[in-house]
């Protein structure tokens, strides 16, 4: 699972296996202590949350939005894509 980018407690990765294996459109993971959401990048819509308030996942969306060039060129490199 490598870690893209880190925005203060805020860790943005991609599980290594999924897009192999089911194929899935261009996501990002975005951990921190015990919570996680993910975001599709194109275009950027939540696509879960476990444990965020309303506040932070708008936060972790505009982070999304600020660096999506660069996680979609990251999802690229490391899928092959």
């Amino acid at each position: 699972m490598p870690t893209v980018l880190r925005v203060g407690r805020y860790r943005f990765l991609f599980w290594a296996h999924e897009n192999q294996e089911i194929g899935e459109r261009p996501h990002i993971h975005v951990v921190s202590a015990e919570r996680e959401a993910a975001f599709w990048l194109a275009p950027v819509e939540l696509r879960y949350n476990e444990g965020y308030t309303d506040r932070e996942i708008n936060r972790i969306e505009r982070l999304v939005v600020a660096h999506q060039s660069e996680l979609l060129r990251r999802w690229s490199d490391f899928f092959g894509e």
